[in-house]
């Protein structure tokens, strides 16, 4: 008798990050459920896959109970706004997403004996008096700031679902994305690189905030996707850094993307928002020894690879460009 095809939920997987994992769950012969509830999701980013009868979508909200028949083997939670464009407009909605969320799905993997890897976010460190980063890294957070609708929700995600591995014995895993790149960001989702790409290509300056010697660091999505898979099926409970240590002010990068699009460069300076981290850089030591992962794709290599599809997409996009 042939094996049952193991099953995989991804939340948020309408996504950036979420479509690419469904995408690579499928590769690797899963079933694939995403749910999402499209608030910053677009199904264009996963309709390729709704002809597969392995792959299964959801339009549900997690922070509301979840029901998913069947057996699951795994759940992957990536339902969460991630850009300051995003969770500043519905900062409520994404501390439930991250409590209460977080909790429904880690009830579910507890009843389903499902492994449970969350998103959690290179923001748990806040503004760093440690640099680079490592695990071990409490963080320089402002709960009661801008920021902290998103800070804290990731924080106490962690805190849940290690009271859940501890409490319950349920198999979890916590991987820390730093700042990511690639095909399916929003043109205009408030980070760096999309309005960089967008300015860029529509000829306007490319809004700095504060005097661009804030630092970066920035990892391809593929190489993301790899680290977060292998994270998955590996052993190891605690939290991991995933992220490319390449580090480079924001000036630089601004810099790189005039050069990539051929265009003059142009600056606008800005105020610099509360709370924006001055430095980010992860110490990926953790990942390499446990995980024999790190990044393979170049920054030029990835920048040229999104800049193809930002090419296509920049056109009809609406001009709302903020930097963070």
């Amino acid at each position: 008798m042939a094996e049952a095809r193991k099953r995989v939920l991804i939340t948020g997987g309408a996504g950036f990050l979420g479509s690419h994992l469904c995408d690579r769950f499928i590769k690797e012969g899963y079933h694939v459920i995403a749910m999402d509830n499209l608030i910053t999701g677009d199904l264009k980013n996963i309709e390729h896959l709704f002809k597969l009868e392995n792959f299964e979508f959801y339009n549900h909200d997690v922070s509301k109970y979840v029901h998913v028949p069947g057996h699951l083997d795994y759940i992957l939670h990536f339902a969460s706004p991630a850009s300051p464009i995003d969770y500043l407009k519905i900062p409520i909605q994404t501390l439930k997403v991250g409590s209460l969320g977080t909790h429904n799905l880690l009830g579910l993997a507890r009843s389903k004996g499902a492994r449970m890897l969350i998103a959690s976010t290179s923001e748990v460190y806040g503004d760093p008096e440690v640099h680079p980063q490592v695990e071990e890294y409490w963080g320089n957070v402002n709960p009661v700031g801008p920021r902290g609708c998103y800070d804290e929700a990731k924080r106490f995600q962690e805190a849940i679902t290690m009271a859940y591995h501890t409490h319950h014995g349920v198999e979890t895993r916590i991987v820390r994305i730093f700042n990511t790149y690639g095909p399916r960001m929003r043109l205009n989702d408030g980070r760096v690189l999309p309005a960089f790409m967008s300015q860029a290509l529509r000829g306007e300056e490319l809004s700095i905030f504060g005097d661009g010697s804030q630092t970066r660091s920035f990892c391809y999505v593929d190489d993301l996707i790899e680290g977060i898979y292998r994270l998955l099926l590996s052993d190891y409970v605690l939290p991991v850094n995933i992220g490319n240590p390449s580090e480079v002010t924001i000036k630089e990068f601004a810099e790189e993307i005039c050069k990539l699009t051929g265009v003059e460069l142009k600056l606008g300076y800005q105020p610099l928002p509360e709370n924006d981290p001055q430095k980010r850089r992860p110490d990926i030591s953790k990942a390499r020894e446990v995980l024999g992962w790190e990044p393979k794709v170049s920054r030029e290599e990835g920048l040229k690879r999104t800049l193809e599809y930002f090419k296509v997409h920049v056109e009809t996009a609406p001009v709302e460009a903020k930097t963070f």
